[in-house]
């Protein structure tokens, strides 16, 4: 392989379970043509408690504080298992993996909310997971755009305007999560890709209804 290895964990907003990719990097940037190659995925549900469990928290409980920390510490144990099926069905040692993209499971999130910046929260603990894989793992992906007066949701525009973004024509993208969501990119120049612009929001509940 000459590209560089790393796994993707996702647990979304429809609470089904856990979604794992191991994808490869080429070394060449993605705007150079080079895109990811997707070698193998994996699902592990979640159990129907931790399914009632995490819902239950998205609303204020007795003693929630210590409730979330431990509900982060039963996640991050499902997330390497679930990372270890991977590996183990790839027959790929953790060595070879540079890092893990763990979003965590989100439990509020309330952008903008009264003092115009608001807060997200996501669990998952990011440090127990890479103790229990041997893996760097990379985690609170939505906090910085938070900060910065964003939304922080949904993701998924940068990566779509990276392998998707056209010089001759206009593309828009929807992607049905729990929550779905819409990517338009524009062509042109201007950004960092040599593309137009991009944008992306939320546009309502998506298999969270199911």
């Amino acid at each position: 392989m000459a590209g560089e290895l790393f796994i993707g964990l996702m647990s979304g907003t429809s609470l089904d379970g856990v979604d794992v990719a191991l994808v490869e990097f080429n070394k060449s940037r993605v705007a150079d043509t080079q895109q990811p190659h997707v070698l193998h995925t994996h699902f592990l549900a979640y159990p129907s408690a931790l399914r009632s469990q995490i819902l239950a928290l998205q609303h204020p409980t007795d003693n929630e504080l210590e409730t979330t920390a431990l509900m982060g510490n039963t996640l991050a144990q499902l997330y390497a298992d679930a990372v270890n099926q991977l590996l183990t069905a790839t027959k790929i040692t953790p060595d070879k993996i540079v890092a893990i993209g763990c979003h965590g499971q989100t439990i509020r999130h309330r952008p903008q909310f009264k003092d115009g910046i608001g807060f997200t929260l996501q669990i998952g603990n990011p440090a127990l997971l890479a103790e229990l894989t041997g893996i760097t793992v990379v985690a609170d992906f939505r906090s910085r755009d938070i900060a910065a007066g964003g939304q922080g949701a949904p993701l998924v525009p940068a990566f779509h305007q990276a392998l998707f973004a056209s010089h001759q024509a206009n593309r828009a993208l929807v992607n049905i999560g729990g929550i779905a969501n819409i990517t338009y990119l524009a062509s042109g120049t201007g950004d960092v890709f040599g593309f137009g612009s991009v944008a992306g929001f939320d546009s309502g509940p998506g298999n969270m209804l199911y």
